[in-house]
């Protein structure tokens, strides 16, 4: 008897646990081996960059007084985008690259809010400037497995997800957001080449608070580096994106898309600050949404099927509900001591933007 372990592909995988198979050599007729055929690693490789105007963003605590005495808690941004997604064999993967400036409503450090220094000095600091990333990746279980038991009528598949964020930002608050992410994601396909996935996921997150930091804050109520860390909780990711194929044939330029995006509470906001010791009011449900999106396919429009989304002129809502899960109706983040909001912790706003496919 011997045994054969020459060669292990990826379909071979459980093959490695369950150990190497054994073959009886001399019993075994020899076969010519079959060719091997060049089949691309990746079947979709799909790289973009996107320009987009956010025309009334915001940044929880972040406002001004204006002349009438009213308050004005918005921000635009100009946002710069860079977006991979793939897929392979056994799943996908997607990553995102976000670049962000705010205007003077929104200032980068040393200001603690428009115009103002720590102590109430004066001063007209430039917008801050935030990096964010994101990745996704998942493995379905009907390409594991080799079967179709995870397909169902509109049910298309059943996937494990793994996933992160991060940022940074030079604001005063100086935030350095970790995120890990794990859980389940769900498949459908929708009418006109649509799709819909549902993602449950455990959420864990760290982050950073300038205003928490020990020198800042106050003795025994603060955190010595103002780094923050949250309980665990749980979160569900939705998007979705449709071609409009019901309209006539010479104006079908057209798709909607959006996402949702629900997360729970994650215990304090100035966790591991405790209550009466700093740790501020419970965090809220967060929900973060672009509900829709309307997409002019411009590449198509002006050049043909062959250059299908290769240029898209897109126009988008957007809806942002507790903001960084503080709650906007009790965070003193997001109200005045009178109880006055400071309407920074609810985003709700149009967004334009400039996609191209490279």
């Amino acid at each position: 008897m011997s045994i054969s372990c020459k060669k292990l592909t990826i379909t071979g995988i459980f093959g490695i646990l369950l150990g190497c198979h054994a073959s009886y050599a001399a019993d075994l007729p020899v076969k010519a081996a079959k060719p091997v055929l060049d089949v691309p690693f990746f079947s979709v490789n799909d790289n973009r960059l996107s320009y987009s105007y956010v025309f009334q963003a915001t940044d929880p605590g972040y406002f001004s007084i204006r002349p009438d005495g009213s308050i004005n808690g918005k921000t635009e941004k100009q946002v710069l985008t860079l977006t991979h997604y793939d897929e392979w064999a056994y799943g996908t993967n997607f990553a995102l690259i976000d670049v962000l400036k705010s205007g003077h409503n929104d200032p980068a450090a040393p200001c603690v809010n428009a115009g103002v220094l720590a102590g109430g000095v004066p001063s007209d600091c430039a917008g801050s400037t935030e990096v964010y990333g994101l990745f996704r990746s998942t493995f379905g279980l009907n390409q594991i497995f080799n079967t179709n038991a995870f397909s169902w009528g509109a049910l298309r598949n059943v996937s494990l997800e793994v996933g992160g964020d991060f940022n940074s930002q030079n604001n005063f608050v100086a935030p350095a957001k970790r995120v890990g992410v794990v859980g389940a994601q769900f498949a459908f396909a929708l009418p006109y080449n649509g799709y819909l996935t549902v993602a449950p996921l455990y959420y864990k997150e760290s982050n950073h608070n300038g205003f928490n930091a020990c020198g800042f804050a106050p003795a025994g109520a603060c955190l010595v580096d103002g780094n923050t860390n949250y309980r665990g909780t749980w979160s569900v990711e939705t998007n979705y994106a449709m071609d409009l194929g019901f309209l006539p044939e010479s104006i079908r330029y057209f798709s909607i898309s959006g996402r949702a995006t629900w997360r729970g509470k994650k215990g304090l906001e100035n966790a591991p600050l405790t209550a009466g010791n700093g740790g501020g009011t419970p965090t809220a449900v967060e929900l973060n949404s672009e509900p829709i999106r309307l997409t002019f396919d411009a590449g198509s429009a002006f050049w043909g099927k062959r250059y299908a989304h290769h240029v898209d002129l897109w126009v988008a809502y957007r809806y942002w509900r507790n903001k960084f899960g503080l709650d906007a109706s009790r965070s003193l983040n997001c109200v005045l001591p009178g109880g006055q909001s400071n309407h920074t912790c609810t985003e709700s706003t149009v967004v334009s933007g400039l996609t191209v496919k490279f």
